[in-house]
């Protein structure tokens, strides 16, 4: 038996060891057990299947004895909360997938899914492992299918601290969540020696599928970041907002007493004036516990903000229009972005607080050409079924299309408020006066009075602050520096709400 003993002890050190750490370090990167080390709880992690490696024949893959085939698997706990986890490991075949590395990932999705607990996978890999053919694309498609199965049913956040070309990409796309780290992270379905070899073009592999390129502009990635301990501890705090499970309720924290709380500050952030800017960070700073929250897609369609945080203990989903950028508009991308949110949090049972201040849709060729009515009618059908508690705040202009978009009274907004600033209308008075009058002002013997004059009238009579209230579009119109308490009593009046849920949701499907 001791013989015995010793020589599983001896197998088993050669499989947890991998392979040599000193390129991972010449690249400035973490090994994969490192990576789970600052990810889990001290102590929590318990591998599956160290020893599992590919055997065709008699023929294994390469190295001194068993290891793990390029991933270590397995589960934990982050702040004693279960979670499962994979690290694709470079030092063993550059961390490349084949059958059996492909097998071990499939384990842990399945129980990950089983049990009812988030995923994270930590992807650092040079891509399907091309000596052994079609068996390693067959293993991506296990992934993508058991993730697309997941999908709205568990949380599934993906970080990319490596290379991750080819279907290896398709993953962090079809993650819930995406982090990446500048300078190590590479996102790409072709690299650089493809892209000039078809179409002649020479780029490097950051310019091509860097942690920022998609931070901003293609929006694949959540969150970008400087280092992997940084990286790795916004996991484990986006972790701490987030659900096991579509069953579950989101982690509550103590009660704030947000239901009495006034915010001076708020009527000091916002400008009276319609086309003034302000950041609406501002705002969710004063609405929010602690003033914290975590910011979704900082980078890209900036000109909307989505965020999680906690009022008064509870989690909350944030959507509101970001006057600093483009005036706030709503095009493509922007919506794209919030309808995405809109959709995890309605799959995972996170309410939904939105903050508006919108002139309208983005106008252009461009737009347009891009898809702009497809890409809005998303976040309408995005918030049309949500049926988890919502809230709109209307805190300024509110206009046409896009008013309705940011969850009005119409598309189903459980209440809606807005603040004595509100000016709620098909669009502003300048362009309203312009569109009914233009003819009449042409030929008016002073155009510029008989123009203010229409502005006056059309503003007393359309844009004042209680119109909509009148026709019951608007619930109330606040104070606003009891928007926090006002927001936290709604909250806590919706928090039994009961919708007609199907019994899955899709909460990260592709838009």
């Amino acid at each position: 038996m001791s013989r015995l003993r010793a020589e599983r002890d001896r197998l088993h050190a050669e499989a947890t060891a991998g392979g040599d750490p000193r390129r991972q370090r010449a690249l400035g990167k973490l090994t994969a057990r490192e990576r789970l080390d600052l990810l889990l709880d001290d102590g929590s992690f318990l591998e599956v299947e160290p020893f599992r490696r590919t055997v065709v024949g008699n023929l294994k893959t390469p190295g001194p004895g068993p290891h793990t085939d390029g991933v270590v698997a397995g589960s934990g706990t982050v702040d004693g909360r279960r979670v499962f986890a994979y690290a694709q490991d470079f030092t063993i075949l550059g961390g490349s997938l084949g059958a059996a590395h492909a097998a071990k990932i499939h384990k842990v999705l399945d129980l990950a899914l089983a049990t009812g607990s988030p995923v994270i996978g930590l992807n650092d890999s040079g891509g399907a492992r091309i000596q052994e053919g079609v068996p390693a694309l067959d293993g991506y498609g296990g992934i993508f299918r058991r993730q697309v199965a997941a999908s709205g049913i568990i949380p599934q956040i993906s970080v990319v601290l490596g290379p991750c070309a080819g279907g290896a990409a398709y993953s962090p796309a079809l993650a819930d969540f995406t982090f990446m780290v500048r300078d190590t992270a590479q996102l790409y379905l072709t690299g650089p020696d493809v892209v000039h070899a078809v179409t002649g073009e020479r780029v490097g592999h950051d310019d091509l599928g860097g942690a920022d390129v998609h931070g901003t502009h293609s929006g694949v990635a959540t969150f970008v970041h400087d280092d992997e301990q940084s990286c790795l501890d916004d996991v484990r705090y986006l972790l701490s907002l987030l659900p096991a499970n579509n069953l579950e309720p989101p982690p509550a924290g103590p009660p704030t007493g947000a239901t009495q709380q006034q915010r001076p500050r708020l009527a000091e952030i916002v400008p009276p004036e319609p086309n003034r800017p302000y950041d609406i960070r501002d705002v969710l700073a004063e609405l929010l516990d602690d003033e914290d929250f975590l910011e979704i897609h900082q980078g890209w369609a900036a000109n909307v903000v989505c965020a999680l945080g906690r009022i008064d203990g509870a989690v909350v989903g944030i959507v509101g229009n970001q006057p600093m950028v483009l005036a706030g508009v709503l095009d493509a991308a922007a919506a794209q972005k919030a309808a995405r949110f809109v959709r995890f949090c309605d799959a995972f049972g996170i309410p939904l607080l939105t903050l508006v201040d919108v002139p309208g849709f983005l106008p252009g060729t461009t737009q347009e050409h891009g898809g702009v009515i497809r890409h809005g009618a998303k976040l309408l059908y995005a918030y049309c079924e949500a049926t988890v508690p919502r809230v709109q705040v209307i805190l300024r202009k509110a206009y046409g299309g896009a008013y309705i978009v940011m969850d009005s009274r119409s598309i189903g907004t459980d209440l809606s408020l807005a603040w004595p600033t509100n000016e709620i209308a098909v669009m502003g008075a300048e362009g309203a006066v312009d569109v009914l009058f233009g003819k009449e002002l042409a030929t008016a013997p002073d155009s510029t009075a008989a123009r203010a004059t229409r502005i006056a009238d059309y503003t007393a009579d359309l844009l004042h602050p209680y119109y909509a209230p009148e026709r019951g579009l608007v619930d109330d119109v606040i104070d606003p520096t009891a928007t926090r308490a006002a927001v936290a009593k709604a909250l806590a009046m919706l928090r039994d709400k009961r919708g007609t849920t199907p019994q899955r949701k899709h909460g990260n499907v592709p838009l």
